[in-house]
């Protein structure tokens, strides 16, 4: 949670994670055939395969020109989210996952892809991109394959659906609230007219932020709620726990701490039973920023360190590390151990620093403006209240 009251969204992404897996189970035949050792494929998708593949990405893509999209694909996001997992981010356009990423598209604008597959691969390479935090490569990716998919004659309304839903996340990072909200208003027309529940949940999910980061909490919360029915339908409990996060934050911000903290509690206790490590660190900084705000900064500081513990150098995760250690900072500000609290605000800003996301910048900077205020330096906390306001104006001229 980043902050509450400004959500982020990541409902959707293990689903999509799946849908590769799925594909690669159906085609292990087709690499056993040709033999290939080399770097592990992505923990997650062994599991789904029941046993360990090793696959040689580059031989991959060299032997299979002639193979459906998901094979280039299962290899080039599998490598570029190793590459973003713990890589930082002035590194993450370099090495062996950019170098498949070029050769995979290239493949892709070959003569045995359709404008279909083109969509598919290109939206697949843009929600790894967006994983990366290269939200304006990801922008332009969800741009060149709705511009396909609309061109197609071939039935492409889910697809059309994903893409729109994940251009609308781009956005959110980007403040375009609006553009984020007519995305996702296209996008859940085309669900529910296919009766898609998975995608449907998803996008409510997505609705639910865009409306929090307006300031629309009840609006927020009951897409929300809407998302929750559906994921307690499809017993699809990761992101059940994911959104139960969210919900509480915005039970706290409706003004019901004590409701905040069961459903946050709920959240965290499944994130633990179907051990999402990162999904337990979202839900106990969200407390830890419950706690804060109602009066009780050494529960909120203890709980803090516990996320930054469970994440420890997911720079995947890098949005919530930022978040935590901000909590850790206001929570030592508040029980007045100034210089701790500077060396958590000084981490969070550095996290910050490698998004493509202004609030998350300014937020950094006004703590920081908090920190000088207390120490006495005026001078210092005007300035770096200006950067925070100068970094969210819309209008600069």
């Amino acid at each position: 949670m980043v902050g509450i009251g400004e959500t982020v969204v990541a409902a959707g992404e293990d689903h999509e994670v799946a849908g590769l897996a799925r594909a690669l189970v159906q085609r292990h035949a087709v690499l056993e055939a040709h033999d290939v050792v080399g770097v592990a494929v992505d923990d997650q998708v062994h599991r789904h395969s029941g046993r360990r593949q090793r696959i040689a990405p580059a031989r991959i893509l060299d032997r299979e020109r002639h193979a459906q999209p998901a094979i280039v694909v299962e290899v080039v996001v599998g490598q570029l989210g190793e590459a973003g997992r713990r890589v930082p981010r002035h590194h993450r356009q370099a090495g062996p996952a950019g170098r498949h990423f070029d050769r995979a598209r290239q493949l892709a604008e070959g003569p045995e892809f359709s404008d279909l597959e083109r969509a598919d691969i290109l939206f697949r390479f843009g929600v790894a991109r967006y994983k990366l935090s290269s939200i304006q490569t990801a922008i332009n990716l969800f741009d060149e394959a709705l511009k396909l998919a609309e061109s197609t004659a071939l039935p492409s309304d889910h697809l059309r659906s994903n893409i729109l839903a994940w251009r609308s996340r781009c956005y959110q990072r980007r403040r375009d609230l609006e553009a984020a909200r007519e995305d996702v208003e296209r996008a859940l027309e085309l669900a529910e007219g296919l009766n898609d529940r998975h995608t449907t949940a998803d996008i409510f999910f997505t609705a639910s932020a865009i409306a929090d980061r307006e300031g629309h909490w009840v609006l927020a919360r009951s897409y929300a709620q809407r998302a929750k029915a559906i994921y307690e339908e499809l017993e699809d409990r990761r992101n059940l726990g994911r959104l139960m996060n969210n919900l509480g934050g915005l039970n706290f911000l409706l003004g019901h701490p004590e409701e905040a903290e069961s459903v946050l509690k709920d959240a965290f206790r499944i994130a633990l039973e179907i051990g999402n490590d990162e999904g337990a660190a979202h839900a106990v900084n969200s407390l830890a920023q419950v706690h804060l705000r109602t009066g009780d900064p050494l529960r909120a500081e203890e709980q803090a360190r516990h996320a930054l513990e469970l994440l420890g150098d997911r720079v995947d995760f890098i949005d919530e590390i930022g978040n935590a250690q901000l909590v850790l900072g206001r929570s030592l500000l508040e029980q007045n151990r100034l210089d701790e609290a500077e060396v958590a605000f000084r981490a969070a800003e550095q996290a910050f620093d490698q998004l493509s996301s202004a609030s998350h910048r300014a937020s950094a900077w006004v703590a920081q403006g908090d920190l000088a205020t207390r120490r006495g330096d005026d001078a210092l906390a005007a300035r770096l209240y200006r950067n925070a306001a100068e970094a969210l104006q819309d209008v600069r001229f």
